[in-house]
């Protein structure tokens, strides 16, 4: 019984930590935009590393000639 001296302040502290950090999140907008995120899972990612993978190869391309006309000259 002793316990519930302990366990019921450590309760409080922790529902006043869960309150304090919810009135945070709503005045930081936090909750603004909800339907965002959910439909970000539905696009897929493959274009965008498709194009960086597609620019890094065309770099090393340029570097590669650049290199063979330097040997060249």
């Amino acid at each position: 019984m002793d316990v519930w001296y302990f366990m019921i302040p450590v309760a409080m502290v922790f529902v006043g930590i869960a309150i304090a950090l919810f009135f945070w999140s709503v005045k930081n907008d936090q909750f603004e935009d909800l339907d965002r995120h959910g439909s970000n899972i539905l696009f897929d990612d493959d274009e965008k590393a498709h194009s960086q993978a597609q620019t890094k190869q065309t770099a090393s391309a340029l570097e590669k000639t650049k290199e063979q006309d330097e040997h060249s000259a």
